[in-house]
């Protein structure tokens, strides 16, 4: 049996927050996050003679986005805002299956980080090609070529790690609560059918309890 101080463990995150404060908090700095990418993209798309990056710039032999792929990574934002907005609702409300597309959203990030983990020891010269296409006024990009290939794929491992950490952590505050939304709503369910239950019954009851009765004459 799960005591009182375990079951309140199970429903609290970080700064002992409740899992639905957590939750909510957490789709709306997504959603800002989100709305500011899409209003960056949106107004590059106005302007692009503006905001362009050309391959001369980034010295590479493509472009780094025309138009479609802004148009994409809009429509993405766009659908992000949707899903950030559900999980925040679905907290708000106590609808557990508005939670559920956030946390997909979440396993799928967490899975494309651990692959960039796994990519980096398996293959850990590529760190070096991608610092050979960073521009040539990148902010210490001598230092960081200069350092042993070693120690870049130990650093870019400590990192990763502790994005996978911090990223585990929200999922399972995520789950907490759509377990906590999930168990609160069976509860509700569960306590309208024994209170109509016993409402029945009683009815039951006190009609046989009236044919019962014989009919007194006065």
């Amino acid at each position: 049996m799960i005591s009182a101080w375990e079951r309140l463990q199970s429903t609290r995150c970080c700064v002992c927050c409740h899992v639905r404060t957590g939750t909510i908090i957490l789709g709306i700095w997504y959603m800002l996050i989100n709305a500011v990418v899409l209003l960056i993209l949106l107004t590059a798309l106005s302007d692009p003679d503006q905001y362009h990056l050309t391959s001369a710039e980034l010295a590479n032999d493509l472009d780094v986005m025309d138009d479609a792929n802004m148009c994409i990574a809009s429509a993405i934002s766009l659908l992000m805002i949707v899903i950030c907005g559900m999980a925040t609702y679905g907290a708000y409300k106590l609808h557990a299956a508005w939670i559920i597309p956030f946390f997909a959203y979440q396993v799928f990030d967490f899975a494309l980080n651990a692959l960039v983990a796994v990519s980096v020891v398996v293959y850990p010269n590529t760190i070096q090609d991608y610092l050979e296409q960073l521009p040539g006024n990148f902010p210490y990009k001598e230092q960081i070529m200069s350092m042993s290939n070693a120690c870049l794929v130990l650093i870019v491992l400590l990192f990763i790690i502790c994005i996978l950490a911090f990223k585990a952590y929200l999922m399972v505050c995520v789950w907490s609560c759509y377990r906590y939304v999930n168990g609160r709503s069976a509860a509700e369910v569960l306590v309208y059918v024994t209170n109509t239950n016993d409402t029945t019954v009683s009815s039951t009851l006190l009609s046989d309890y009236i044919h019962d009765v014989p009919s007194q004459k006065y």
